[in-house]
């Protein structure tokens, strides 16, 4: 079976890609990806690019193994590191060839250092998956009543967004005055770090960029 590499392009800042993921991105004859993930790596791309859409990624993903089949080299890149919100495309590129991976910097490691928060002490939970995000909401519901680490939550685009998640967990006795922050945008032109209380973001009508995380800070 042939062999795609996997590239982890870290949160979008261009000076954020590791050197092994740009000399893969350089090297390869074929570079897939949605559309905005190819945007912050165009620079280095040399030979073609396969922009996808949700609606077309499976169509543009067969071609891909088919140019791997060949003998080129085909890279797709995917937002951050792999191992923290890659899973389905993943699994995808997963059932057509041998995969490589290269990992990239992730928006959860930019969290924390702009917060001052360790790893070693937090938790992270994603409600990205199209289906299983349930469990996710149970594990957040059981973590904020436990609270003995940082919980930092990945949001799920478009329809599990900050505010439903806050209602959600108020809906589920979560205290109103429990305090959190909402970073959008990460590395990127517009960054923003804004803090809440649930009830507060219950309440938020702005709308929010899908590259948001939510971080619980312990008690202090």
């Amino acid at each position: 079976m042939a062999t795609i590499t996997i590239v982890g392009i870290g949160p979008g800042d261009p000076d954020l890609l590791t050197l092994k993921a740009r000399d893969a991105i350089r090297d390869a004859d074929y570079v897939a990806g949605f559309e905005t993930v190819l945007g912050p790596v165009r620079h280095w791309i040399r030979g073609e690019a396969l922009p996808m859409r949700y609606r077309d990624q499976e169509d543009v993903l067969d071609r891909l193994a088919m140019y791997a089949e060949s003998g080129k080299r085909c890279v797709v890149c995917a937002w951050g590191d792999l191992n923290f919100s890659a899973k389905e495309l993943l699994d995808r590129v997963r059932r057509r060839a041998d995969v490589e991976f290269i990992p990239g910097i992730s928006s959860v490691q930019v969290a924390c250092a702009r917060l001052g928060l360790s790893m070693e002490t937090s938790l992270f939970i994603t409600l990205h998956a199209r289906d299983g995000h349930e469990e996710g909401l149970v594990e957040l519901e059981d973590a904020l009543n436990r609270r003995v680490r940082n919980l930092i939550v990945l949001p799920r685009p478009y329809d599990l967004m900050p505010a439903d998640i806050a209602t959600h967990l108020l809906e589920q006795g979560i205290a109103p005055d429990s305090r959190l922050y909402a970073l959008q945008r990460l590395s990127l032109p517009g960054e923003t770090i804004s803090e809440y209380t649930l009830s507060s973001l219950a309440a938020e009508e702005a709308e929010f960029s899908d590259l948001t995380i939510l971080v619980f800070p312990v008690r202090e």
